[in-house]
């Protein structure tokens, strides 16, 4: 359980992962619906049913690559654990799953190379939902965070919407720092933008920039969702290149408190289940379990909550050794 953790590493881990599952749940009744129409419906969504959706079952098995592997998983080893754990795709909640994951996941079942079955997807957030155990396994590390995302990311996005690698990249990064001891919202801010490629990842870059001077400029919650509706819109909701800018200033304006974090992700609106998602589990790492959120982790299901506490637990012990075998690595080369 939570209040057991071994380490403080373990206690952030677990705050990141479960508070991820909150964002992603909470967010879920609202996903797709214009604000108003989240207004009308529900009123101010605070709380939340279930253990989360697609972007919960496919960040726990990039975790399971990332435990086989001793935390260097590459986009292989994630196409691995799809084409073993088939049924967490193609399963009973297959129905949450973005339309390119399943037509990428349906081609390796049919031989395709896992560096191919990216080829023609369109823009998701479906490698930065996913991406916090990245962040784990490299805490302190945000630029090896952000560039292991970027190759896992490469699975889904390749060429035309390379930015979605850059997305995840920013989101592993964040979770890195985060995790630090001291951390602040400020720096992990910085973090998300200082290890994407400054040429090839420019747009993603200027994107997350602008959204936090709006994010500053703004004088409440409404009013900065107003104007980055404005703004930020993409085509496809799902674009990264909308969610993750907005995942990234909800960090900023909740003060790096989880609860709010999920709170503000669900009532934002399209994909608000993916935001959410995001920006709790960043607030998590950096904050922790602290008592006015308990509440919502232990609305979590028993079930849900003794996982991301085992998971944490495993990641944690995957980030020690990774980091004891690069040391070895560096004493070979004295």
């Amino acid at each position: 359980m939570y209040t057991n953790a071994a380490s403080r590493l373990e206690s952030h881990a677990f705050a990141c992962l479960a508070y991820g599952v909150i964002g992603d749940a909470m967010g879920t009744p609202t996903e797709n619906l214009e604000p108003p129409q989240i207004e009308e419906r529900f009123g101010w969504v605070e709380s939340f049913e279930g253990d989360g959706t697609d972007d919960t079952i496919m960040r726990d098995l990039l975790a399971a690559a990332l435990i086989r592997t001793g935390g260097f998983a590459d986009a292989d080893s994630w196409a691995e654990e799809w084409r073993d754990q088939r049924d967490a795709i193609f399963g009973s909640k297959v129905g949450r799953f973005f339309p390119s994951v399943l037509h990428a996941a349906a081609k390796l079942r049919f031989g395709y190379l896992p560096r191919s079955i990216a080829e023609g997807t369109m823009p998701s957030s479906s490698s930065a939902m996913a991406i916090a155990p990245v962040g784990i396994v490299n805490a302190g590390n945000p630029r090896a965070a952000a560039a292991q995302a970027m190759e896992i990311a490469s699975l889904i996005h390749v060429t035309n919407v390379a930015f979605c690698q850059d997305g995840a990249a920013a989101v592993a990064a964040a979770i890195a720092e985060a995790l630090v001891v001291g951390s602040t919202v400020e720096a992990v801010l910085k973090a998300s933008t200082s290890y994407i490629k400054p040429w090839s990842g420019g747009e993603m870059l200027s994107l997350i920039v602008a959204a936090q001077d709006l994010a500053h400029a703004a004088v409440d919650y409404r009013t900065f969702r107003e104007r980055y509706h404005q703004k930020f819109r993409q085509q496809i909701a799902c674009d990264s290149r909308e969610t993750v800018p907005a995942a990234l200033a909800i960090v900023r304006l909740a003060k790096g408190d989880p609860g709010q974090a999920a709170v503000f992700g669900a009532n934002f609106g399209r994909d608000a289940d993916t935001i959410a998602c995001m920006a709790a589990g960043i607030c998590g790492a950096l904050s922790g379990v602290s008592p006015p959120n308990i509440a919502l982790i232990e609305k979590l299901p028993e079930e849900s909550r003794n996982a991301q506490a085992d998971l944490a637990s495993r990641l944690a012990a995957v980030t020690r050794t990774k980091a004891e075998s690069e040391i070895l690595a560096l004493r070979r080369c004295p």
